[in-house]
C-alpha cells in the first residue's frame, strides 16, 4: 500500500511532504556527484537522456522502495526532532542495520525518496504521531542480474571528511 500511495501521490503532482525538511537542493560538488551517479545508472541501464518514460520509471522505483519486499521505516521521538545528535544516532543505527543485513546476504538501500510522502508512510505503517519519520530502508535479496546493482558511486577520500590526529 505504501508503494501504491507514494506512486499515486507523486504522479498526481502532489508536493513533497516529508517530515524531515531539506534546507535546499544540492549545490556545487554535492550536486555534481548526484548528477554523476544518475548518469552512471542511466548508462548502465541503457536509458537515453531523452527517454523520459524510462527515466520517470527509474525515479518512481525509488518511491516504490525499489520494489523490495521489505521497507523498514526509521523514526525518532518527536521530542528529539530538533536534536541534531538524535539525527546522527538514527543514521548510525540505520548504518548498523544495513551492515547486519549485508552480513546475512540481504541487499538494502537507505532511501529518502520512500518517505517523501510521509503521511502515506505513516498511515500504512501505523507510525504513531509522537514519532518523526526520518528515512526508510528498502531491503531484500539482491537481483544480481540487475545492472544498476553493479554501479558504484565515486567516493571522496577519507581526508576530505575526517582529520586523523595522534596516529603517527
Amino acid at each position: 500500500m505504501i508503494r501504491k500511495g507514494n506512486t499515486e501521490r507523486m504522479m498526481s503532482g502532489s508536493r513533497v511532504d516529508r517530515e524531515i525538511k531539506l534546507n535546499h537542493g544540492y549545490e556545487g560538488p554535492h550536486r555534481d556527484r548526484q548528477v554523476e551517479i544518475a548518469v552512471q545508472l542511466f548508462e548502465a541501464m541503457g536509458i537515453e537522456r531523452d527517454d523520459k518514460a524510462r527515466r520517470q520509471d527509474w525515479v518512481m522505483r525509488g518511491f516504490r522502495q525499489f520494489d523490495a519486499p521489505v521497507s523498514i521505516v526509521i523514526t525518532v521521538d518527536k521530542a528529539l526532532e530538533h536534536d541534531t545528535i538524535a539525527h546522527f544516532d538514527c543514521g548510525a543505527a540505520t548504518y548498523g542495520l544495513v551492515l547486519a543485513a549485508c552480513s546475512k546476504g540481504l541487499g538494502s538501500v537507505i532511501n529518502g525518496q520512500g518517505i517523501m510522502q510521509s503521511q502515506v508512510v505513516r498511515e500504512h505503517a501505523n507510525i504513531p504521531e509522537d514519532q518523526v519519520i526520518m528515512t526508510c530502508v528498502a531491503m531484500g535479496f539482491p537481483d544480481e542480474s540487475f545492472v544498476a546493482n553493479d554501479v558504484r558511486s565515486r567516493r571522496s577520500p577519507n581526508d576530505a571528511a575526517a582529520s586523523f590526529v595522534g596516529f603517527d
